[in-house]
């Protein structure tokens, strides 16, 4: 038999997650809303002070915990949001705090984790290896292990952001939750059911690490061999063993995305919200067009919008690309004076803005034949694009395509 997260537990760490939480009300996204025929919600929970939900449960967890524990020490693994989370709600509760974190962890995580007073410690190339070593550190020195999701003061803490949806928007239809571990999953299906057993709860997991997906299939907890995906804050081998049952009972439905689906709602929401979301919090947004339903009300949980400025960059570049804003086309023109000349005249008159040029001589051997020019283009979509290349082949430049690398 389960042990239970009651309603009147997550009533209890919903009067303690106020004191440490901003408020975040729900945005209606119109621009969502019209492209999927539903009423768009986002639960903004990476606008709270340390950009992420985390802080609810590991604030919550450390009120439950006794002084005993508490001058123990603490100690936890996390891929960057929890980390914040435990290193701020200890630094509230004037307690030490120790993190392992792993050393692909975005450099803005571990200073702001290191800001708010913990001592951080890089461990593991993912956050299963993290955690291993940090329970073997609690055991060897005599520390208070919180666990970043397989922990039911954990998961209720979490699960608050429930109330306050349903408390802002009583009728809910769906509620999407991204999914590493299933602390976040947990804690809002449960309460959500609690409240009203007609909503709908979904978890969204990155395909690259969709052990949550394999698990409920199961019908046991699974582990993966290996995870790969952009959304290192849900890169998890491994769910938790002490959350599952609720997710097997509670959880409608899993989704899962790919890695690139996440790149083009990152700049949907750049664009349309002016909103910064990091890559895990984005699996709600990406799954939106996964569901197929229509004239329901749907909130996204946004669960965090920790981003460092070289992952933020990479993504705005391979999200141009594959929305045809930025592209390279391969011509060949003979190796003679005037002929780069025509083709930038050529362009200017599409309008294509030349990002990169690439001239190389020894495509033939015979240069007067033809030389080829790699030329990478800024255009306004799909459409300009075709028009660039269809003006290059009525030219007489036989225009290749090239796949882009980066710039």
């Amino acid at each position: 038999m389960m042990e239970e997260m009651t309603l009147e537990q997550f009533e209890e760490a919903a009067e303690a997650v106020g004191h440490v939480t901003s408020e975040t009300k729900l945005v209606y996204s119109e621009y969502y809303s019209a492209q999927t025929g539903n009423k768009v919600y986002f639960k903004p929970e990476n606008m709270q002070y340390t950009g992420a939900y985390k802080v609810r449960g590991a604030y919550y967890k450390i009120s439950t915990m006794s002084r005993e524990e508490e001058e123990k020490g603490l100690i936890t693994a996390s891929a960057g949001n929890h980390a914040q989370g435990v290193a701020y709600a200890a630094k509230l509760a004037g307690v030490k705090a120790t993190v392992v974190m792993p050393t692909t962890t975005p450099l803005i995580k571990v200073n702001r984790t290191r800001n708010y007073g913990a001592e951080v410690l890089l461990r593991g190339d993912v956050f299963d290896e993290s955690c291993a070593y940090a329970v073997e550190l609690a055991q060897e020195k005599g520390l208070t292990f919180v666990h970043p999701f397989d922990d039911l003061a954990v998961a209720t803490g979490q699960g608050t952001i429930a109330m306050e949806i349903i408390k802002e928007l009583p009728t809910v239809d769906y509620i999407l939750v991204p999914v590493g571990g299933g602390g976040l999953l947990a804690g809002i299906s449960c309460l959500a059911k609690l409240l009203n057993p007609k909503i709908k709860v979904i978890g969204v997991e990155p395909a690259g690490a969709a052990c949550m997906q394999a698990s409920l299939k199961a019908g046991e907890v699974m582990g993966l061999a290996e995870v790969s995906t952009i959304a290192d804050g849900t890169a998890v081998k491994r769910p938790g063993e002490k959350l599952f049952p609720y997710i097997k009972e509670n959880v409608d439905e899993i989704i899962t995305v790919e890695d690139s689906e996440l790149i083009v709602a990152f700049l949907d929401m750049v664009e349309n919200h002016k909103m910064i979301v990091e890559n895990s919090g984005l699996l709600t947004v990406a799954a939106l067009k996964h569901l197929e339903v229509k004239k329901k009300k749907i909130v996204s949980v946004l669960s965090g919008g920790n981003m460092d400025v070289i992952t933020m960059a990479s993504v705005i570049q391979h999200g141009l690309i594959q929305r045809d804003r930025i592209f390279t086309v391969s011509v060949l023109l003979p190796d003679k004076p005037g002929e780069l000349a025509a083709v930038s005249a050529l362009l200017a008159r599409e309008q294509a803005n030349v990002i990169k040029l690439e001239h190389n001589q020894f495509i033939s051997i015979n240069r007067n034949a033809a030389v080829e020019l790699r030329i990478t283009v800024e255009a306004f979509g799909t459409e300009h694009k075709n028009g660039i290349v269809a003006a290059l082949s009525d030219a007489g430049y036989r225009p290749k395509l090239v796949k882009s690398k980066g710039m």
